[in-house]
C-alpha cells in the first residue's frame, strides 16, 4: 500500500525527475475539477478540453513553475494557468470562437446552468447579450469578483494581474454593461 503524496511532493517530483506517476496522480486529482471550472466559463467542451491539456502540458514540460511560497495552493495555481490559457484561446479565435460558443450554448439549451437561471430572471435589458459582448478580460474580472465573490486582491492573484488592473477592468465592465442596458 503506497502512501499518498502531497501536491507539493508531486509537483517537485514532476519538475525534478519528470516522474510520470506523480504527473498522472496530479492530473487525476485536478483535471476533472479544472475542466468543471473552465466549463463554467466556456460552453465549447473542445476548447475546454484543449485548455486543460495545455495547462497540464505546461506543468509537464516545466513551462509553468510552482513556487510553494507565493503561488498559493496547487488548485489556485492550476486555475490561474488554465484561466489565462482560456482567455488566450478565446481571444485568439475572435469572432469565430464567439460564434462557436454561441452555437454550443444553443445545443445545450436543455442544460440550464445556475447563471442562466439568474439571467432568465432579469426583467430589464439584455444582460446575457451585454455580458457576451464584453471582452474576455473584462468578463473574467466580472466572473471572478461578482460570480465567484472574490475580493480584488484574490481576483488579482487568480487572474495573474495587478489589483489596480482588476479595479480598472471591473469599472470598465460595469460602465459598458450600464450603457448596453440603458
Amino acid at each position: 500500500m503506497s502512501e499518498t503524496r502531497s501536491d507539493g511532493e508531486l509537483l517537485r517530483a514532476v519538475a525534478a525527475d519528470a516522474d510520470r506517476r506523480a504527473f498522472e496522480e496530479l492530473y487525476r486529482r485536478y483535471a476533472p475539477w479544472l475542466r468543471a471550472r473552465l466549463r463554467g466559463r466556456c460552453a465549447d467542451t473542445s476548447v475546454v478540453d484543449d485548455v486543460v491539456q495545455e495547462t497540464f502540458l505546461a506543468v509537464w514540460r516545466g513551462k509553468a513553475r510552482y513556487r510553494e511560497e507565493g503561488s498559493g495552493d496547487v488548485a489556485g495555481w492550476l486555475w490561474r494557468i488554465g484561466s489565462r490559457r482560456l482567455v488566450d484561446a478565446l481571444r485568439g479565435d475572435g469572432a469565430r470562437g464567439r460564434l462557436r460558443q454561441a452555437l454550443a450554448r444553443l445545443r445545450h439549451r436543455d442544460e440550464v446552468s445556475a447563471e442562466e437561471r439568474v439571467l432568465a430572471g432579469v426583467e430589464h435589458g439584455d444582460l446575457a447579450g451585454a455580458l457576451v459582448r464584453l471582452s474576455p478580460e473584462l468578463r473574467a474580472v466580472l466572473q471572478a469578483t461578482v460570480i465567484d465573490g472574490l475580493t480584488t486582491r484574490e481576483a488579482a492573484v487568480l487572474l495573474g494581474i495587478p489589483p489596480g488592473t482588476v479595479k480598472t477592468r471591473a469599472m470598465r465592465a460595469r460602465k459598458q454593461l450600464r450603457e448596453a442596458l440603458a
